[in-house]
């Protein structure tokens, strides 16, 4: 008997890719546009009495290169920290500086430790977030009293907590992003 299970697109995994191919706008611009939808949390009608949200657009940058290192290049940090920039209420250019800097500390990390873990990679987004958090904080030119400090701490708490959520939020949006779509010939 002649299994006809591939050509009727009914059978396993081979009938699934045949004819499939990936959306390359799906592709590329899931991370993009996941990061700058992040960037725009600060537009959220959210009122506090302190700066308690947590730098999303960030967070995602950090969540997206540590999972996949070879998605975003080195220059993205530009653009990325420019739209964060724009839209965070920071001084102009410190999005740009940071995001920068963290790609590329990203990058060295990745040179130095190839066998990273999850806990290494949360370890590390703790302490880019510490230093993310600390040079915001600076660059806003907000007076260092010991209220603030309490504010930037509970703030990074929050962050450190949030993270694992975050990368299982970016794991999921990954798997979406590499679903096949069927190709119309």
């Amino acid at each position: 008997m002649i299994d006809l299970s591939a050509l009727t697109g009914r059978g396993g995994a081979e009938s699934r890719s045949i004819n499939r191919t990936q959306s390359p706008i799906r592709a590329f611009g899931v991370p993009w546009s996941t990061i700058m939808l992040g960037s725009l949390t600060p537009w959220l009608p959210v009122i506090a009495p302190a700066p308690i949200m947590p730098p999303l657009g960030y967070m995602l940058l950090l969540c997206w290169r540590l999972g996949r290192s070879n998605l975003l290049p080195l220059w993205a940090g530009f653009p990325l920290g420019l739209f964060d920039d724009l839209y965070s209420g920071q001084p102009f250019g410190s999005g740009i500086l940071l995001f920068s800097l963290t790609l590329i500390a990203i990058d060295l990390i990745e040179i130095r430790f190839p066998w990273r873990s999850f806990w290494v990679d949360w370890l590390t987004a703790v302490l880019l977030l510490m230093v993310y958090l600390a040079a915001t904080t600076l660059f806003a030119r907000v007076p260092l009293t010991e209220l603030q400090a309490q504010l930037v701490g509970s703030q990074l708490l929050f962050c450190a907590v949030l993270f694992p959520i975050i990368a299982w939020l970016v794991a999921a949006l990954d798997r979406v992003r590499l679903k096949r779509v069927r190709r119309i010939d």
